[in-house]
């Protein structure tokens, strides 16, 4: 069993004696979770805010990043700013995303966001063609994707769900953006995020949500009626409107 290939993912490979630490000093999550499985996590910029979202996985004594491809080579460029003599080799592979859901092949691992996201494997084989809805799911349980919801320079992880899709570690040790992300967690409560939301028609992503005249968010991926969306918690309520669709809270 192959899975069905995921278009949109490319895999870096991490290699060098100093490898685990090096991404332990930088991404957003603990990674003594390769030593069982996936680890969702994220690089930020100093300011706290979001960069790249990505899987860690162990190859051996190497690591396999798996990111969207059209962010990889700027995640390889940014890690190679950032290991200066450390022994760490960063390198595009010709291994594809492969992805599926129900029996999980040998090699494979679950998807750490969610279990209804199913399992994720590295190959040299192409699985194969896409024909899950993975945007209905994503929508359902209220999953950020790169370059939709997840926008580099702007999103704060923590508003989207970072801390519920296992993508952040409190306990870990410090990271670019860690000081900004821990006083989000602990001193104050979060009142802008992503919610799923019901939908009764289409609007482009992106399209403003307005309630009583004013913006109060915005709508991003949509299925079956239901949509994520951006919103400010204290003016989110009845009369929600994106372009003339109906917004309403679930």
């Amino acid at each position: 069993m192959t899975g069905e290939l995921a278009i949109d993912r490319g895999v870096l490979r991490i290699s060098g004696g100093d490898a685990y630490k090096f991404l332990q000093d930088t991404i957003s999550n603990d990674m003594g979770g390769t030593k069982t499985g996936l680890v969702y996590s994220a690089i930020l910029t100093p300011q706290g805010k979001y960069l790249f979202d990505f899987f860690v996985g162990a190859d051996g004594d190497d690591y396999l990043i798996d990111i969207a491809v059209d962010r990889a080579p700027a995640l390889a460029k940014r890690l190679s700013m950032y290991k200066l003599r450390a022994d760490v080799q960063i390198e595009a592979t010709e291994m594809f995303v492969n992805r599926g859901l129900g029996d999980m092949p040998s090699g494979a691992h679950l998807d750490p966001r969610h279990t209804d996201l199913g399992w994720r494997n590295y190959s040299p084989k192409k699985g194969g063609e896409p024909k899950i809805d993975w945007t209905a799911i994503r929508v359902k349980h209220c999953i950020p994707e790169t370059n939709i919801e997840l926008v580099a320079d702007d999103t704060y992880i923590l508003e989207a769900g970072f801390e519920r899709l296992h993508g952040v570690d409190f306990r870990k040790g410090c990271y670019v953006g860690q000081e900004v992300t821990a006083r989000m967690k602990h001193k104050t409560e979060l009142r802008k995020g992503f919610k799923t939301v019901a939908i009764d028609g289409a609007v482009p992503i992106g399209s403003t949500i307005t309630r009583d005249g004013k913006s109060i968010g915005q709508v991003f991926s949509q299925s079956n009626g239901q949509a994520i969306a951006y919103l400010r918690f204290d003016r989110a309520g009845d009369g929600m409107k994106s372009e003339d669709v109906t917004v309403s809270l679930v």
